[in-house]
């Protein structure tokens, strides 16, 4: 188990890190995130959600991603309730406090399940199949004032017999103390489960913390496994909005501006990566109304609050921006929710989102949307300009289209997630645009090719900073 000093210590990254080393060197493994709690989703091959980081995971061992992987998945409505999948299904929403007082609706045994064993039913099935798992933790193992209801960090590792590695981030300040301080807050019998740790993001010459690494070892009595540098020349898929920080935010000159527009529940940002990595683009995120109106395309991307976002695009002014932008012959594009958006309503009688019932959306698609208590989950194959391209859905909500993509001359709709990691798409609306180089991308790779070279990077990397043999002694010896 790959655990964490807090969220966005880079537990996911180094996760993947070692599906694809462990895969390399000849074993089968598989990863597993008992409770994930992301925006970021993913569908199966057999039409289930699970979180973005395991599916990214699962590609790095080599393997389809399932429902054992994460069996439950948190995906926040608001900043008090969530929406709770389990085993890839939605189940319901939960309250934020009573899903974690135990006992009580919507706890660890709220609503007659027992969260706790269905996630450890979950890891006994992929135990079966692959060896080793790959588990990760969540956010920070010393939230002692969660420790009963805690179903992912220590309580899981005990389940599992797994070997804990501590996962410090060294960039953000502080990692003696977070590092010392999470050990030491553990019981003795968790403290006794953590064999090794990780200091990650470090930035500058290497030899500056020899010293360091040698008193970590020294107050907290575990070895230190490896010190692994930032890096920017990777890309590995990221499922924590807090990455969403680090996004562009301005317009550029002599590109192709692209601004996402950003929703306060946005979800699957991910379906941006590869229009990131265009050098003829310059995406960016923003709810500036001046930004808007002057780029050349405008994407709405996925969201967990349809209306509510709705609601607020107008409050801001942007929705209205979309539109003038639209009437002067800008790109539009809107994805999932956004798509709803584009619509001339989108409505919610059983107020599944929330409290909103109904609301007009921007008018530039002629569909109605209408929110049901049942979700899309599937992985889909379409076309498009006469190539085959693949992409997925995760939506809650009935359009009035069957179409997989909906299109007008200077607006496109679609359920697809995915839809902008297809080079004929992409294509398609850089030349709506009659703007900068119009050539395509040299690239004789496909995403997935490009995906699998960066999964090979980041193995090289940790492999360089991180003493495997000494991890592979480790697992021996609990063996």
């Amino acid at each position: 188990m790959l655990a964490g000093t807090g969220s966005d210590v880079g537990k996911s990254v180094i996760a993947a890190a070692l599906c694809r080393i462990f895969r390399q060197d000849g074993y089968s493994p598989a990863p597993f995130k008992a409770q994930n709690m992301a925006l970021n989703s993913y569908a199966t091959p057999d039409g289930l959600e699970i979180g973005r980081a395991q599916a990214v995971q699962a590609e790095a061992a080599g393997i389809p991603c399932h429902t054992d992987m994460n069996p439950l998945l948190l995906k926040p409505n608001s900043d008090h309730t969530s929406q709770v999948v389990l085993n890839g299904k939605p189940i319901g929403n939960r309250d934020a406090y009573d899903f974690w007082r135990r006992g009580e609706k919507g706890g660890v045994q709220g609503a007659g399940l027992d969260f706790r064993k269905e996630v450890c039913m979950a890891f006994d099935r992929l135990a079966s199949r692959y060896n080793p798992i790959v588990m990760e933790g969540a956010g920070s193992i010393s939230e002692m004032n969660l420790k009963d209801t805690d179903l992912v960090n220590l309580p899981m590792a005990c389940h599992a017999g797994a070997d804990v590695v501590l996962v410090g981030d060294i960039d953000r300040g502080g990692v003696f103390a977070s590092v010392y301080g999470s050990i030491m807050l553990q019981t003795p019998e968790d403290r006794q489960l953590i064999k090794g740790i990780v200091i990650n993001k470090f930035r500058g010459d290497m030899r500056l913390f020899d010293e360091g690494r040698r008193m970590l070892e020294d107050i907290c009595g575990i070895p230190v496994l490896g010190v692994v540098p930032y890096f920017k020349d990777i890309y590995i898929e990221e499922e924590d909005s807090v990455s969403l920080e680090k996004k562009r935010r301005e317009l550029a000159e002599g590109k192709v501006n692209i601004a996402v527009v950003l929703l306060r529940h946005i979800s699957n940002f991910t379906d941006f990566d590869t229009l990131e990595r265009d050098p003829r683009v310059n995406l960016f995120y923003t709810s500036n109304v001046a930004d808007i109106s002057q780029s050349d395309i405008i994407i709405l991307p996925g969201t967990k609050s349809t209306l509510d976002d709705l609601s607020e695009l107008r409050r801001n002014g942007c929705a209205q921006a979309i539109q003038r932008a639209h009437c002067e012959g800008k790109m539009v594009v809107g994805i999932c929710g956004g798509y709803q958006m584009l619509g001339q309503t989108v409505s919610d009688p059983e107020g599944i989102e929330g409290n909103i019932a109904t609301l007009p959306g921007l008018g530039l698609l002629p569909i109605h949307t209408t929110m049901t208590p049942e979700k899309t989950t599937r992985q889909v194959t379409f076309q498009f300009d006469g190539q085959t391209c693949q992409g997925y859905e995760i939506h809650q909500g009935v359009s009035t289209t069957g179409e997989a993509i909906l299109q007008t001359d200077h607006c496109i709709g679609t359920y697809i997630h995915g839809i902008l990691d297809n080079a004929p798409v992409i294509e398609y609306l850089l030349r709506k645009t009659g703007k900068g180089p119009r050539e395509a991308m040299a690239s004789a790779n496909s995403y997935a090719d490009f995906k699998e070279q960066q999964y090979d990077k980041l193995a090289d990397h940790v492999r360089q900073h991180v003493d495997i043999n000494r991890l592979y002694q480790i697992l021996s010896d609990n063996d």
